[in-house]
């Protein structure tokens, strides 16, 4: 496909976002050529476009961007069955070695030979064409949007801390933070059947939008209250009750201590957010009441529950979308989803 236009966005280095021509390129036996569709701009995204580095992810050398994806099979190949030129297709970011132990045990997001896109060294696919591994390409449903495939990422999120908190039929969650990760994993947990849903953010703007995605309470946090008095506050908004399940999505030391005195003894909170390396918590607290204290690290095995939850109609995703933007207007795009301009949850760039 030589001389196909291939607009792709890297970034050098920080606060150095560039657009340029790449040569497009070719799958090998099991991979599909992509020509992408939707890319959705990740708070990874910024923060390496920002900072350079996110731990011990260092950008090191240019790095295309761009993880959050769907895009249609322009070419496949050779050992490829399931998949067709013309398919629509979401992208799960990740390849695993799938030889390991975490791999052929069904974590494989633990897989330290991980391949993810636009984590350093690793190329993203914000870009006109793009190859991924076949078997990490899921088939979207004829009633779905190249959007809402993309934002199958961020989904998927969102069912793997659920499952992992235990989310089910009757449980009061809390979640802390009402951002995108806060937004998508009130989605999954009203979906898995959580009887009542608290989300918590320290703006106004952010809980509102919770409030019409399906929360049944919202609490501001902050106004100079300790966090064992926030924790009061939600259990009277459950009726007297303290959360089963607290989901922390902010990283913030504040919300994860708020977020261990809010669950109920013997429930579980589960870390998505991702802050300091080291904080302070109430470890005693959680100890002696048994609340179990959990991480999640990306998703394993999500993507055919998350595009099936979307496909039946059970989820709509498609409110967090709030700003678009072209591939050629990608420095806008990240503009404004660092900024948070025009109350930015969601920034969607068409390729």
């Amino acid at each position: 496909m030589a001389g196909e236009d291939n607009l792709t966005a890297i970034l050098y280095k920080t606060d150095d976002i560039r657009l340029e021509q790449q040569p497009v390129p070719e799958p090998g036996a099991d991979q599909v050529l992509l020509r992408m569709d939707s890319v959705g701009i990740c708070g990874s995204d910024v923060h390496y476009w920002t900072h350079g580095a996110i731990g011990d992810f260092v950008v090191k050398a240019p790095m295309i961007l761009g993880h959050e994806a769907a895009g249609v099979v322009a070419k496949v190949g050779s050992n490829v069955q399931d998949l067709k030129v013309g398919d629509k297709v979401a992208i799960e970011p990740g390849v695993p070695c799938r030889m390991c132990n975490f791999c052929k045990t069904g974590v494989y997001n633990l897989c330290v030979d991980m391949k993810f896109c636009a984590t350093p060294p690793i190329h993203g696919n914000l870009s006109r064409y793009y190859v991924h591994a076949a078997d990490f390409c899921y088939k979207l449903p004829s009633n779905m949007s190249m959007e809402e495939g993309a934002l199958m990422e961020p989904l998927a999120v969102g069912v793997h801390a659920c499952r992992r908190a235990g989310v089910s039929l009757g449980k009061r969650v809390l979640i802390c933070g009402a951002g995108p990760i806060g937004l998508v994993n009130l989605l999954t947990a009203r979906a898995m059947g959580a009887s009542e849903v608290v989300i918590t953010d320290v703006v106004d703007s952010r809980l509102e939008v919770a409030k019409s995605m399906g929360a049944t309470h919202v609490y501001k946090v902050g106004g100079g209250k300790t966090a064992e008095e926030m924790a009061g506050d939600i259990e009277m908004l459950l009726g007297g009750n303290k959360p089963d399940v607290c989901i922390e999505c902010s990283g913030v030391e504040a919300s994860i201590r708020f977020g261990i005195f809010s669950t109920k003894s013997g429930g579980c909170l589960v870390l998505v957010g991702l802050g300091k390396p080291e904080v302070t918590i109430p470890i005693v607290n959680a100890a002696v009441r048994e609340v179990d204290i959990r991480g999640i690290f990306r998703y394993a095995n999500c993507y055919p529950t998350a595009i099936a939850m979307v496909a039946s109609g059970k989820v709509d995703v498609k409110p967090l979308i709030t700003h678009r933007f072209t591939l050629e207007q990608t420095l806008q795009a990240f503009e404004t989803a660092k900024t948070g301009a025009g109350g930015a949850i969601k920034v969607m760039i068409k390729c």
